[in-house]
């Protein structure tokens, strides 16, 4: 188990970097005025200037990355329920993922800031883990109905 934490945290923080960076793509497009907006102007004035501001939120990335690949491991320990499984990934995720979205200035600094990320974050979560859900009920019920059909055949 810890050799495959230890894996996947090396596989996710070159993701976490390669997702950090569609979301920027994604947010200049929405913007829609033609530029790039790599970080936030907050944490260019935190860092002092825009380079040291995307080398470190390329790194938090990076960190966030590693950090979800290896709470991944949670949904390969299948003595534990689906609802533990995903109320711990969960836990971890918000561990994660706040600290690191404080930092970078991903959210504003009071509470109205905090509350709406937070809630962003929830509702995301939920979302993609009802596909998840959906998507493998379905390959399961696919799985099932094959096995019962070659059973049938026999």
């Amino acid at each position: 188990m810890k050799r495959k934490i230890i894996k996947r945290g090396f596989l996710g923080f070159p993701l976490g970097i390669a997702i950090g960076y569609v979301i920027t793509v994604i947010i200049s497009v929405c913007v829609g005025d033609g530029s790039f907006y790599p970080v936030t102007a907050e944490l260019i004035d935190t860092m002092g200037n825009e380079l040291n501001a995307v080398v470190f939120q390329t790194v938090l990335c990076g960190i966030m990355g590693m950090g979800y690949a290896m709470a991944s491991v949670i949904w390969d320990i299948d003595s534990w329920s689906l609802a533990k499984q995903s109320g711990v990934y969960f836990a971890i995720a918000c561990v994660v993922m706040f600290p690191i979205a404080y930092i970078a200035n991903w959210m504003k600094h009071d509470i109205v800031g905090i509350l709406s990320y937070a809630g962003i974050f929830v509702a995301i979560f939920i979302f993609v883990w009802l596909i998840q859900y959906f998507v493998w009920k379905d390959k399961v019920k696919r799985m099932n109905d094959g096995i019962q059909n070659s059973n049938n055949t026999k």
